[in-house]
């Protein structure tokens, strides 16, 4: 039986999720707690009954892989799933991909009052007393962001509003539809979610960088910088700007010290995650069996085939100026003389150990 799932995420204590399982007719309300999770244990609610499970390994993934996901495959029909922040909806609906479930809406709450500090801010989970294991090295700001970015509905709690924090979720998620805490149902909460929302979907890392449409004019101190050049860089030299005062970097990368491989970027105030692409696209021989969606947009020029080596990066900023984070970056680039000596030169790669972690992780 196919099961219809809304997710429903969010760093503060809500009862949002229960509120749609009440007004969504025939629903069931599933609902984690992983405090203890660094024990192995999980706390499960089906409704009202629970369950504590008890993991073998105290992970996320085994949370999802072990329980969630069967869960729902059996429960069929309408589920609300009210998830513990340690549980993101992105790497839910990853897990649910090759599934009989439907994600008919990612729905994330955000507080008006704590949101824009939290992510932005520096925490780590395990300052909070929120990570997920003993190794958890998630900022706050990851787990703040991220659901924002993917949800296809926000709910704002909090009477105060903040133009400041209106500005960037316009910039960071402008196709999801906003729904004040009071006077929530699943009938308004769905009714208003667009066309375009992606629920659950997956963008692809060499697809468009910018979610939706955003507006690139700066308000309220916030912008958009979309920085593009077909050059090599030293990352390295440029991270420092991508962390200050910063909400949001996405990107593809072409760093000189791996010239073959696409890096992908993606900060979240103090927090930085950097992987594989995987080659440059234009390595593929057979160009009509990829999606006209899986071109760069920093790569199409005339004299370029896409997916050829380039930069493209999208900067969300609250307080560092655009002017300086495209300075910062065009000053990474690497210059005509460098590039000429590059064999010689032998640049240092600051991301050797994570690039020997991707080796192994594509050698399973």
């Amino acid at each position: 039986m196919l099961t219809e799932v809304i997710l429903v995420a969010g760093l503060v204590d809500h009862d949002v999720g229960e509120e749609i399982w009440r007004s969504w007719p025939g629903s069931v309300l599933v609902r984690y707690d992983l405090r203890d999770l660094v024990q192995g244990v999980v706390r499960r609610w089906v409704d009202s009954e629970l369950t504590a499970l008890e993991l073998a390994h105290g992970c996320v993934s085994c949370t999802l892989g072990f329980d969630l996901v069967p869960l729902l495959e059996r429960l069929g029909g309408r589920v609300v799933v009210h998830l513990d922040p340690r549980l993101e909806p992105e790497a839910i609906c990853f897990a649910l991909c090759e599934t009989d479930v439907r994600v008919e809406a990612v729905v994330t709450v955000v507080d008006r009052a704590t949101w824009l500090a939290d992510a932005t801010g520096e925490d780590l989970l395990a300052e909070r007393d929120r990570s997920a294991t003993e190794d958890d090295d998630r900022t706050v700001a990851q787990i703040a962001v991220g659901p924002v970015e993917f949800a296809d509905c926000l709910v704002l709690t909090g009477a105060r509003a903040d133009l400041v924090l209106d500005a960037v979720l316009d910039r960071l998620n402008p196709r999801a539809a906003r729904h004040d805490r009071r006077g929530l149902d699943a009938a308004a909460l769905l009714g208003a979610i667009p066309p375009d929302a992606r629920r659950g979907r997956f963008d692809d890392g060499f697809g468009t960088l910018l979610n939706g449409r955003p507006s690139r004019e700066p308000s309220h101190g916030v912008a958009v910088v979309h920085f593009a050049a077909h050059r090599p860089m030293r990352l390295y030299d440029a991270l420092d700007v991508l962390l200050d005062g910063v909400v949001r970097t996405r990107g593809r990368l072409w760093v000189v010290s791996q010239p073959d491989r696409a890096l992908w970027l993606e900060s979240a105030g103090g927090g930085l995650t950097i992987g594989s692409l995987g080659s440059w696209l234009a390595a593929v021989d057979d160009w009509s069996q990829v999606p006209p969606a899986c071109h760069p947009a920093g790569a199409t020029g005339q004299d370029r085939r896409p997916g050829e080596p380039a930069q493209e990066v999208v900067v969300i900023t609250v307080t560092t100026s655009p002017e300086e984070i495209t300075r910062a970056l065009r000053g990474a680039l690497v210059t005509d003389e460098e590039l000429a000596l590059a064999d010689e030169l032998e640049f240092v790669d600051p991301f050797a150990e994570s690039h020997d972690e991707m080796d192994e992780m594509e050698e399973l």
